[in-house]
C-alpha cells in the first residue's frame, strides 16, 4: 500500500499520520505494515475477515418497510489503535461521567435537590418522556441505576475526544466489539501482538460478576438471566452471545412470572426457579404490562412490583432513560461539577438549547 500517495486532509484529524506524514506515536508498526502490504495481501485479509464473520454468524437486523433483513456485520480490517496513555484519560473521564449520571438519577427520583439548587430546570424533568414516576423513592443496590453504559465518542479535527451521547436505557454493541477483536487477532495476529494490545476477552465474566453482586439474596450462586424481546430484535445476536458467554439462561417474557410473594420465578422443566438478577434488554415501556404499556407481550406482569419490593435486581434499572435525554445531555458537565466537585474530563459536543435565549 503506497502511503506516499495518501492525501492528508487538513480539515480532519488523521488517526494514523501527523500533518507531516509521519506515523503518530506508537503507531509505527501499523504504518509499516500498511506500507509493506500489497493490494493483494489486503484483499486476502478482507476475504479472511468476511469468511470469519459468516462462519461465526455475526449479523444484525435492519427494519425497513416492514421487512426484517439480517445483514452481515461490517468490519474494517485496518484496526484503530489508541495509545494506552490516551485510553487511560478516556477511561477516567467515562468513569467520572457515569458516576455523576448515577448520582443524578438517584437525586431525580429522591428529592430532586439539583432542581432545588437551580442547576437543572424542573420542566426539563417533568417533560421528559423517559421520566418514570414508578421509580420515585427507589434506591437500587449500591445506588447504581446504570450498570452498563454505551457512551458514544467522536474525535474532532483538533484531536480531542468528545462525548456524543450517553446510552443508558438498553445499551448494545459490546458483542460486536468482542468479535471484532477476535477477527483482528485471526487476520492480523502479528500486528496485535507487536502492539501489546490490552485484552478484553474477560468482559463477559466481569459482566457476570457485576450482575451477581446485585443479587438481593446473600447466596453464593444467584440466578441470573438475560431477558430478550426475542429472535426478531435487531440485537438478538448479542443477547444470545452474552448469555452463552456468561453461562446464564436467555429468557423471554413468558418464561418468567411474578408470584403473590412478589418474587420472580423462571419456568423450567424441573419446576419453578427463583430469579435474583435480570439483565434486561427490553425498553422500559415494554418491561411490565401492569406498570407501563398494557399491550406489551414482551415483558413480565408484576416485574416492577418485584423490583420495588427489593426481591429482584434489574440491570439497567428502570427509569435510567431520564439521564440520557438529549436535553439533559447538555447539563452533564454541570452535573459533574455539582455532584463530584470536579471539572469534566471529557467535553460534550458543543450543543445549544433552543429554549435558552442566550
Amino acid at each position: 500500500m503506497n502511503l506516499s500517495e495518501y492525501a492528508l486532509n487538513p480539515a480532519l484529524y488523521d488517526e494514523l499520520l501527523t500533518a507531516s506524514g509521519r506515523a503518530r506515536p506508537g503507531l509505527a508498526p501499523l504504518s509499516n505494515f500498511l506500507r509493506r502490504a500489497s493490494p493483494h495481501t489486503l484483499a486476502l485479509k478482507r476475504d479472511a475477515a468476511d469468511l470469519a464473520i459468516k462462519t461465526l454468524g455475526i449479523s444484525f437486523t435492519v427494519y425497513s418497510e416492514g421487512a426484517n433483513i439480517d445483514r452481515q456485520w461490517p468490519f474494517d480490517i485496518i484496526p484503530r489503535l489508541i495509545q494506552a496513555e490516551e485510553w487511560r484519560r478516556i477511561e477516567t473521564g467515562l468513569k467520572q461521567r457515569l458516576s455523576a449520571l448515577n448520582l443524578f438519577i438517584t437525586d431525580v427520583y429522591n428529592g430532586q435537590q439539583i432542581v432545588k439548587d437551580g442547576i437543572i430546570p424542573a420542566d426539563i424533568l417533568s417533560s421528559s418522556k423517559d421520566y418514570r414516576p414508578e421509580c420515585e423513592g427507589m434506591r437500587p443496590k449500591f445506588d447504581v441505576w446504570a450498570h452498563i453504559c454505551g457512551t458514544d465518542l467522536i474525535r474532532d479535527k483538533d484531536g480531542c475526544m468528545y462525548v456524543l451521547e450517553d446510552n443508558l436505557r438498553v445499551p448494545s454493541g459490546v458483542s460486536y466489539m468482542l468479535e471484532n477483536r477476535n477477527i483482528s487477532k485471526r487476520i492480523l495476529p502479528e500486528l496485535i501482538e507487536r502492539n501489546q494490545v490490552l485484552p478484553m476477552d474477560d468482559y463477559p465474566s466481569r459482566l457476570f460478576d457485576m450482575l451477581c453482586s446485585l443479587s438481593p439474596r446473600p447466596i453464593k450462586s444467584p440466578e441470573v438471566v438475560l431477558l430478550t424481546p426475542g429472535i426478531f430484535n435487531s440485537a438478538y445476536f448479542e443477547h444470545a452471545f452474552l448469555a452463552q458467554r456468561m453461562g446464564v439462561e436467555l429468557v423471554e417474557g413468558p418464561d418468567l412470572m411474578v408470584d403473590t410473594d412478589d418474587c420472580v420465578y423462571m419456568k423450567t422443566v424441573q419446576g419453578r426457579s427463583r430469579v435474583d438478577v435480570i439483565y434486561r434488554r427490553i425498553d422500559d415501556q415494554y418491561l411490565d404490562p401492569e406498570a407501563f404499556r398494557a399491550d406489551s407481550m414482551l415483558g413480565v406482569p408484576g416485574l416492577m412490583r418485584a423490583w420495588r419490593a427489593g426481591n429482584v435486581a434489574l440491570a439497567n434499572a428502570p427509569g435510567v432513560g431520564v439521564a440520557d435525554d438529549k436535553v439533559v445531555y447538555t447539563y452533564v458537565p454541570d452535573m459533574i461539577r455539582y455532584y463530584l466537585n470536579e471539572a469534566p474530563l471529557l467535553p460534550n459536543v458543543p450543543s445549544y438549547l433552543c429554549s435558552n435565549p442566550e
